[in-house]
């Protein structure tokens, strides 16, 4: 059986249990909440590339939130000017 606290520790090591477990349901949340926003906008929009990419890459949000308001957003303005 394979042990990680050598690097478990020095992060959440110092923390109460309680905080620790709190701290990973938000951010469980946190993350539910943007995938589910960036893979509904990506699928509305029909853009298979980013729906594969946003459903296999884990990245706390931040891919997410950048599809969202930045990525979507420049292919927005592309389909205005035409």
């Amino acid at each position: 059986m394979t042990t990680y606290s050598h690097w478990v520790r020095p992060v959440v090591g110092s923390l109460p249990f309680k905080l620790t477990l709190a701290i990973f349901i938000l951010l469980i949340v946190w993350v539910l909440i943007w995938k589910g926003l960036a893979l509904w906008k990506a699928a509305r929009r029909g853009e298979w590339i980013w729906f594969v990419i946003l459903l296999l890459v884990n990245t706390l949000g931040i891919l997410e939130i950048l599809y969202i308001f930045v990525f979507s957003r420049r292919s927005d303005k592309k389909s205005e000017n035409l």
